[in-house]
């Protein structure tokens, strides 16, 4: 079995501090491989200024087109809205019967994922890895069997940041990649 590292996101748009994790569950990890996976819209988020998802998932994929260990998939575009992480991850089970999924989550997304839907189920079938956020307290779920914490590097960079700061015509050079970073300028994305 193929152990492969699901990190869901809305990437609006993509940055650095996503491709640091992606790279490190990917490299440093028991894991072969990370997909990124473009969510068209979650439903515990507001869709203001959300990009188009096929426009997210080609900056994703263009984000990482050269690493091998990292993989951008839309196979929550083909599936029924709202998008919930269940369905998708028995989705991609069925899909896929030779690769072990395993989900990669923020310490805030393990603090609510008791209001996802179905989390038991995620819970019980899943492994579920778990990166540190700056002042996020521990969740009671942190001692489930299948979550494990995982000392990742802690990155405080955010796509709603990386949106005001285009607003204010302030610079996201190093923020995002080279080539997302041109393209949103040039295409006066988020502006």
């Amino acid at each position: 079995m193929k152990k492969t590292g699901l990190f869901f996101g809305s990437f609006n748009p993509i940055h650095v501090g996503h491709l640091i994790l992606a790279e490190y569950f990917a490299t440093q990890t028991d894991l072969e491989e990370v997909w990124l996976v473009v969510t068209p819209q979650n439903p515990l988020k507001k869709k203001d200024s959300l990009l188009d998802q096929y426009l997210r998932f080609d900056l994703v994929h263009k984000a990482i087109e050269d690493n091998l260990h990292l993989r951008a998939t839309d196979v929550e575009f083909k599936l029924k809205k709202p998008s919930y992480t269940i369905h998708t991850l028995i989705h991609l089970r069925e899909q896929f019967p030779e690769r072990q999924f395993s989900l990669i989550m923020g310490e805030d997304n393990l603090v609510s994922l008791p209001r996802w839907k179905n989390y038991e189920q995620i819970l019980e079938q899943f492994e579920v890895l778990v990166y540190p956020r700056v002042g996020q307290h521990p969740s009671e779920l942190a001692g489930h069997p299948n979550v494990h914490l995982v000392q990742a590097p802690v990155v405080e960079i955010s796509s709603s940041q990386i949106r005001q700061y285009i607003k204010n015509q302030k610079s996201i050079r190093y923020l995002v990649p080279d080539a997302i970073h041109d393209y949103l300028l040039k295409e006066g994305f988020y502006s």
